[in-house]
């Protein structure tokens, strides 16, 4: 029940000395500020980077040819390994895990030297042979016509889906680039769609500077035989490609008559390891944050138990007046548990308060001047302000629950003693 008058007294008791209650109260306001703030950022950075990943199924790996390092069947070392073909079906037949094998292939770059015309405009761009399947391992929106199709494949048509960056290039401005022809080296291909890549950031440029044709139309119009310059390999989504991956390389290895110990002949990136490290790196920072936070309130908790003593100290007179009135140890106990959880709420609170705030700024921030690599959308959970107000009450209790004991030990005689 609302009871006026003691509420009245908590805020006369608060502000009798206002620099004192600040600075106890600023313990818990930065201890809380903390919490939330590092909580904030280690959210920020991990969404950060899963947007970074968001484009790929992370599921997967790379996988290229390299130099052997050890001789093996009479051939030497330093022999280049060269994938083919054959490999597709080999991988397909022999690791039933996979889910998604595409082989590819590629020229050009979009910081190199001129590879693409269209009438008297040019460009440097990065040109990518390959499979349908490609789509469902690196995301694409197509924003005009369509993707890669397997008549494409299969009748080796000439056809191109180029980046937003390629057709701004090439193209005027409100110009149609589908169903128009570019050249590739000199070799016609047919333009049949236009995409964007999804949550880009970093290397977002080159990937608008891409165009991607069908695999063996690559082959055929640039002579590279049965050649495969790298293999992107996904797994079904109750496998992880980590656990393939011994058997895939101990496999390509065979393939290609190399040593069984050659772990330098056949280079690799397995995207699935790397984002399970950065996951656990930031599994590691959200309990340093929430460590480091929690000890800080600790503190910011110590320091108003510490207060709140002085204060009993202080009120002892007054303490002997109410009981010699005839309130009881627990009203005496009530009125500074109520005094220490107030001063914790409030702090507490308007740290809450103070972290949104910042919260807010630097989303603002992000929002005006444009992503920012590896950080993005710095919030917490609902749940955590949740939990740290449970904490704050439980602090803000225990801490009050020293002094209130000492009170109400008190004899009234001896309290009406005390100068």
């Amino acid at each position: 029940m609302f009871n006026r008058d003691r509420w009245n007294e908590i805020l006369e008791a608060l502000n009798a000395n206002r620099f004192r209650t600040f600075l106890t109260a600023f313990g818990v306001f930065w201890g809380i500020t903390i919490l939330v703030l590092l909580l904030a950022l280690t959210n920020g950075l991990r969404t950060g980077v899963a947007v970074d990943f968001a484009n790929q199924a992370t599921n997967t790996m790379f996988m290229w040819g390299q130099s052997t390092s050890m001789a093996y069947k009479g051939m030497n070392k330093g022999r280049r390994v060269q994938f083919k073909t054959d490999d597709i079906d080999a991988l397909k037949n022999n690791i039933p895990g996979l889910k998604y094998v595409s082989p590819r292939l590629q020229l050009g770059g979009y910081r190199g030297a001129n590879n693409v015309t269209r009438k008297e405009k040019t460009g440097a761009f990065q040109v990518n042979g390959d499979y349908p399947e490609f789509i469902n391992q690196q995301y694409m929106d197509i924003i005009k016509g369509r993707w890669i199709s397997y008549s494409d494949i299969d009748n080796k048509m000439k056809s191109a889906v180029i980046g937003v960056d390629v057709e701004k290039t090439l193209f005027d401005l409100g110009e149609e680039p589908i169903g128009s022809y570019i050249k590739i080296n000199g070799v016609n291909f047919k333009v049949i769609g236009v995409f964007n890549n999804p949550n880009t950031k970093g290397d977002s440029e080159e990937q608008a500077n891409t165009i991607f044709i069908p695999f063996t139309s690559f082959a055929k119009a640039f002579n590279t035989a049965d050649n495969v310059g790298w293999f992107t390999l996904t797994a079904h989504d109750d496998i992880s490609i980590t656990e393939l991956k011994p058997d895939i390389l101990a496999l390509m290895r065979s393939q290609h008559k190399v040593h069984p110990d050659d772990m330098r002949a056949v280079g690799n990136f397995d995207l699935a390891e790397r984002f399970a490290q950065f996951s656990g790196l930031f599994n590691i920072l959200k309990i340093v944050g929430y460590f480091v936070g929690i000890l800080v309130l600790f503190s910011g908790g110590i320091g108003i138990s510490n207060i709140m003593l002085i204060v009993v100290k202080e009120r002892t007179n007054e303490i002997g007046v109410r009981r010699a009135l005839g309130a009881t140890p627990w009203m005496i106990k009530k009125q500074i548990l109520q005094e220490s959880l107030v001063l914790t709420l409030i702090s507490g609170l308007a740290g809450i308060a103070f972290s949104a705030l910042v919260m807010w700024l630097m989303n603002y921030a992000l929002d005006m001047n444009g992503p920012v690599d590896n950080f993005k959308n710095p919030t917490v959970n609902i749940t955590v302000i949740i939990v740290a107000l449970i904490f704050l009450t439980v602090a803000g209790l225990f801490a009050g629950l020293i002094p209130a004991s000492r009170a109400t030990t008190m004899k009234p005689v001896d309290a009406l003693r005390t100068e």
